[in-house]
């Protein structure tokens, strides 16, 4: 009897050190997902190399640039060599990404339509029936806006003017 009671000692010392075991090696486990999981939660900071910040790109606004009344179109008689009447119509936007542009655009509104509409209607009729003459009269409507807000509130406010409609007859 004295003998069945040690080797059931002998087994039961044996099997609480293999759950002694078992427990360790749940622990490491656990741990070692955990770890895993911050790490690619919270990603490698200290590990990456500091980069400078690159700035917050905002969304672009597109604001239309109206005529009086709010008509969503330009219509200029334009120059040409032939003799005969040649007309544009055009429809503007200007593309920004501040707002405090686009609300200083819509309050000096009257003055870049004034503007626009001079330099649109010094055009020629011939010039603008190529591509390039199109491209040249964007970036020059968009250099003359530029100007005109650089004037107004002290910076260039938009990055292009857009034609979004462009028919000449």
């Amino acid at each position: 009897m004295a003998e069945e009671i040690a080797a059931e000692g002998a087994e039961g010392g044996k099997s609480k050190k293999k759950l002694i075991i078992f427990i360790a090696i749940g622990f490491v486990v656990v741990a070692l997902l955990g770890a895993g999981a911050a790490y690619f939660l919270l990603g490698n900071e200290a590990a990456e190399p500091a980069v400078a910040a690159e700035p917050v790109r905002k969304d672009a606004i597109y604001s239309k640039v109206r005529t009086l009344g709010g008509k969503p179109s330009f219509v200029a008689t334009l120059k040409s060599a032939d003799g005969k009447r040649h007309f544009l119509r055009t429809f503007v936007e200007a593309k920004s990404r501040d707002q405090d542009v686009v609300d200083a655009l819509t309050l000096h509104m009257p003055l870049v339509v004034s503007r626009l509409n001079h330099l649109f209607s010094s055009q020629s009729f011939d010039e603008l029936q190529t591509i390039e003459g199109k491209e040249k009269l964007r970036q020059a409507s968009t250099q003359l806006v530029q100007e005109f807000l650089q004037e107004k509130i002290g910076k260039p406010g938009i990055e292009k003017i857009l034609f979004t409609d462009f028919v000449m007859q």
